[in-house]
């Protein structure tokens, strides 16, 4: 990011660029960004938008090839069309020539980084890669936010929101928006205004309903999993992010015992690095032999829905009922 910052700032731009990653708000905003320092917003002249998949690459060729109407630089912006994780050797070979004229953004949510268009675009242009923010700077940019409303937030009670919203920030943003329309007439945004307000995300209620299981309070991760259900969560996705959650537990088990840095820890086993803790005290109420076992159990009982021999939500419930047993 700090390098395309770079290049907007003073002005010298690369060919071509491939902006990647998990981050999809950050994404979302430097592409915006970087749209707007190349070309005027109403030149709709010299800018091209490209979307989906089954883009000829020909045409994208073409359009490069083309001289700008009354302008430095023709912009051609491509969104998630496969090319920067699928084979396309002729845009491949293209991207070196990409004439000073022509400005390629790609914009994609997959690529491999084995493949030649790739490869091409890291050699010719540069590659963005938006990765997941880390607490300490999701605070930052949320009390950046906040100082421009006018609002004061605790540490406890940032800590609380941060929780309860995870790491996606284009989530927070929505959740921060809520809040502040909420908060309008004060300028102290409390606890109790985080918990009256903001929806928490499907998979901090698998965590609690997770810790309720390592507590072996089976009527807490029952109403959990009774309150998934009256939000409309189908049983199957709950089993995914259960399995997904004993799977990280069981990883993160594992790479404790190696002595593994947290920090990469937790981007090894794909974790919020703000809630490791939390994660890292839930593996040790299970043995590795158990959380293999409960993955186990979860492939087992999706391959039993599957082929009709279990009712999905009485399975989910037999699975969240055998862990959480005294």
């Amino acid at each position: 990011m700090k390098m395309l910052m770079e290049d907007i700032k003073n002005r010298q731009f690369k060919r071509v660029y491939l902006l990647t990653g998990e981050e999809v708000y950050l994404k979302n905003q430097y592409r915006k960004k970087l749209r707007e320092a190349l070309l005027d917003p109403e030149d709709t002249m010299n800018m091209s938008v490209y979307e989906g998949k089954g883009i000829n690459p020909r045409e994208i060729i073409d359009l490069a090839e083309t001289m700008p109407f009354f302008a430095e630089r023709r912009v051609i912006l491509i969104e998630d069309s496969g090319f920067a994780k699928n084979a396309c050797p002729e845009l491949a070979d293209y991207i070196p020539e990409i004439p000073e004229s022509a400005c390629v953004i790609f914009s994609e949510s997959e690529v491999d980084k084995r493949g030649r268009v790739y490869k091409a675009i890291k050699n010719t242009g540069r590659v963005v890669e938006f990765k997941r923010q880390d607490e300490r700077t999701l605070s930052r940019w949320v009390l950046g936010i906040l100082k421009k409303e006018g609002k004061n937030i605790t540490e406890e009670t940032m800590r609380t929101f941060l929780g309860r919203t995870g790491s996606d920030m284009e989530h927070i943003d929505r959740e921060l928006e809520k809040l502040l329309c909420y908060t309008l007439d004060r300028d102290v945004i409390t606890t109790a205004d985080v918990e009256a307000v903001c929806e928490e995300q499907t998979e901090n209620r698998i965590f609690e309903m997770v810790q309720a299981i390592t507590e072996k309070n089976q009527n807490k991760a029952l109403d959990l999993y009774a309150d998934l259900l009256a939000m409309k969560e189908p049983p199957m996705r709950i089993l995914f992010l259960l399995a997904r959650q004993f799977h990280q537990l069981l990883l993160l088990k594992n790479l404790a015992g190696q002595g593994m840095e947290k920090g990469e820890m937790a981007k090894k086993a794909g974790v919020p690095p703000f809630a490791l803790g939390k994660y890292l005290a839930q593996c040790r109420r299970f043995s590795s032999a158990s959380l293999k076992k409960a993955v186990e159990d979860c492939v087992e009982t999706e391959e039993l829905v599957k082929t009709g021999r279990l009712g999905d939500q009485v399975g989910v419930e037999l699975l969240i009922m055998k862990y959480s047993g005294g």
